[in-house]
């Protein structure tokens, strides 16, 4: 199969109809031979109207027979029905040709988005160019299909009737010809100011929007009432909301003048056109029927050109720069692999893990995250990483996950250096629960299922629910193990935070993985209601080998070794006992938090 997005390649317009015909050429040929029909519809109606009108003439001035008005009116009331199902079929032929682009497109579009290397998700620029163009993609992408269509629509239509103009007036037709050049330039010029306006706004919408998530969303309620917060983030919301308004309302003046500048030079051109007709009529030139016909099609091509023509050319120009977008995320590197599934576990055995003079600084930035950090884990124990915000301890599981690469000195793993390990492979050795974790509004078992992709055991499954105390939830919940989480779906149910807290360690505990990280999932949670749960965490796991990343040093003291992170540096390590003896930066730590625990 043949794919639609590639690394390298430069986008251009005429993409809008290489993929549709790609993914679907029988529904994107019959919207193109729709499409002929439509354009030249108006210039047989107007044909079909002057006969009918001078038919009725004769028929009045009795040089004619009834029957003649027959085939003039066969060809009207075909035209009108045509025009009148055209809408329906059209519809349906719409509809079946976005099923399959969402099934391709979308699909290769989020392909590709997953396979980016991590740094271009945290890099901001690229982050926004990967949110243009991700956003609605097959919208967009028809949208300049339909565009396509719409402009080759429109200089059908245009030249069927200057035909029939110029074959009565012919420098009437010249003259509209002459009009409708500059309206295409504005158009164009117009639609790229819009696209490169719309870029600097959305940068405000998105703050914006993610304001009012703040603002409305239930799993803030709580801390609006308790903080009263509203009015402040408020005030934020309408800076950026504003912001962005502000731009789009001086772009679409200064169109808009523009636009309706030229519109009326041709609106009176328009009607010097008609004016002049009326000499060729009066004079015998041109019948009453074929007048009528020039005036309609003379409004019609003024319609046009003002609106119709000056819309579709200003949509043109926002997908040109569209394909430029496109283009720049098709050429944004990815990891090797990154799609792959995780390996099968049962040959993936966890012996130790050594981080030998490790130094670590993020893309863009200057500053050393990790500086010649050292330390070796082994097999069945369990690790706590502690320190203060900032110190380097979610780095790590970043490096270990495959995340980044770009480190100095080594990470070997089994004794083998971390790079060379297949994505595949790298993800059978660890499974993470991060601060962050995600909460799928799925079934509750599926959720769960999601920790190992390769097999559904529903026994293992409620096993880990039941290790980690989902008991009482599961049996209050209506469909037990089944029930649809979240409140996307009718009858779902929503856990409160601790719930899903748990639900994303039952996650971790299901998976085969050999290495289990909890990267600070119960920041959220009081500390004595964390100790709690890394305690319970701790006894499931007895035996395997695990890593608790925290700031906080409850869930410490049950891990077997402790290592102090400090400034990207091991600062010390040991067990709870041992560290509080040394009186050094873990002593203190925990000085500063015993209160917490009591």
């Amino acid at each position: 199969m043949k794919t639609l997005l590639r690394s390298g390649k430069k986008y251009g317009f005429w993409d809008f109809l290489r993929i549709p015909f790609t993914v679907c050429p029988v529904y994107a040929g019959i919207k193109v031979l729709n499409q002929v029909v439509v354009s030249i519809l108006p210039s047989l109606q107007v044909l079909a109207t002057a006969a009918f009108i001078d038919t009725a003439l004769r028929i009045f001035a009795g040089k004619a027979n009834q029957g003649a008005i027959g085939l003039p009116l066969l060809s009207l009331i075909l035209i009108v029905a045509y025009n009148n199902l055209n809408w329906q079929i059209m519809s349906y032929v719409n509809l079946k040709l976005e099923m399959r682009l969402t099934y391709r497109y979308r699909t290769e579009m989020a392909q590709k988005r997953a396979g980016l290397e991590y740094k271009h998700v945290e890099d901001n620029d690229t982050w926004e160019l990967i949110n243009r163009v991700c956003k609605e993609p097959v919208e967009k992408l028809l949208g300049g299909f339909n565009n396509i269509l719409g402009a080759a629509n429109i200089v059908l239509r245009v030249g069927s009737l200057l035909v029939i103009l110029m074959a009565q007036v012919w420098w009437a037709g010249l003259a509209i010809v002459a009009m409708s050049v500059p309206l295409f330039g504005l158009a164009i010029r117009s639609g790229k100011q819009i696209y490169d306006q719309n870029k600097e706004a959305e940068k405000h919408r998105r703050r914006a929007e993610y304001l009012r998530g703040v603002l409305q969303g239930r799993d803030n309620v709580e801390e609006r009432t308790l903080f009263g917060y509203t009015e402040k983030v408020n005030g934020q919301w309408l800076e950026k909301y504003e912001a962005a308004r502000k731009i789009s309302v001086r772009v679409e003046a200064r169109y808009f003048i523009r636009l309706k500048a030229s519109s009326l030079i041709t609106v009176l051109l328009s009607l010097l056109i008609v004016s002049v007709l009326l000499f060729p009529l009066k004079s015998g030139l041109i019948s009453a029927g074929m007048f009528m016909g020039l005036v309609t099609s003379t409004l019609n091509l003024i319609q046009m050109m003002s609106w119709e023509l000056s819309h579709t050319m200003e949509e043109i120009a926002k997908n040109v720069e569209y394909c430029k977008d496109l283009t720049a995320f098709c050429a944004l590197s990815e990891t090797p692999g990154a799609l792959e599934e995780p390996a099968d576990s049962e040959d993936i055995i966890f012996e130790n893990l050594e981080f030998k003079h490790v130094s670590f600084r993020y893309p863009g930035t200057q500053k050393d995250i990790l500086k010649d950090f050292n330390l070796y884990l082994e097999r069945g124990k369990h690790y706590a990483f502690v320190g203060v915000n900032g110190a380097g301890k979610t780095t790590l599981t970043k490096l270990l996950t495959g995340l980044y690469d770009n480190y100095e000195g080594e990470i070997l793993l089994n004794g083998k250096e971390l790079k060379t390990y297949s994505p595949a492979r790298l993800k059978a050795f660890f499974t993470v629960v991060y601060q962050d974790f995600a909460k799928y509004q799925i079934s509750l078992e599926d959720n769960i299922a999601l920790g190992n992709v390769h097999k559904k055991d529903p026994a293992k499954i409620r096993e880990a629910a039941a290790a980690i105390g989902l008991d009482s939830v599961i049996a209050d919940l209506p469909q037990g193990m089944q029930t649809s989480l979240g409140k996307i779906r009718e009858n779902g149910v929503d856990l409160s935070g601790g719930q899903w807290q748990r639900l994303a360690i039952a996650r971790a505990l299901y998976s085969p993985a050999a290495v289990q990280i909890l990267d600070e999932p119960t920041a959220a949670l009081d500390p004595v209601a964390e100790s709690g749960i890394y305690e319970m965490f701790g006894k499931i796991s007895a035996g395997k080998s695990a890593i608790f990343i925290t700031h906080r040093l409850g869930a410490a003291r049950l891990a077997d070794e402790i290592i102090v992170v400090d400034d990207g540096r091991v600062a010390e390590k040991g067990t709870h006992d041992g560290l509080l003896s040394q009186n050094g930066i873990y002593a203190s730590m925990f000085e500063a938090q015993r209160s917490w625990y009591q």
